[in-house]
């Protein structure tokens, strides 16, 4: 074989492999994010759930029903006057 040949073969061979790859990462990503730490880059702590789940769905539930409350005991803690902030 000549050199210019095996130079072609290769570069095939490693585009081949790259896309190969990018495939294969673009359906692990979408669920290999939800385990990455957060200090890592991955999701915050208050992030929502996935669109689909169940727990998505009761978060929904949750965040209509808060909407459609007054704001003053919205934004109240258990146990909080709304008076003093700082309790």
């Amino acid at each position: 074989m000549s050199m210019r040949f095996q130079s072609l073969l290769l570069l095939v061979a490693l585009a081949t492999g790259l896309s190969g790859c990018g495939t294969v990462n673009e359906k692990l990503s979408a669920g290999m994010g939800d385990y990455v730490p957060q200090w890592a880059g991955g999701l915050p702590a208050d992030a929502p759930p996935r669109p689909g789940t169940p727990q998505y769905d009761a978060w929904m539930k949750e965040r209509e029903q808060k909407r459609l409350l007054p704001a003053a005991p919205r934004d109240a803690k258990p146990g909080q006057s709304r008076l003093d902030p700082e309790q």
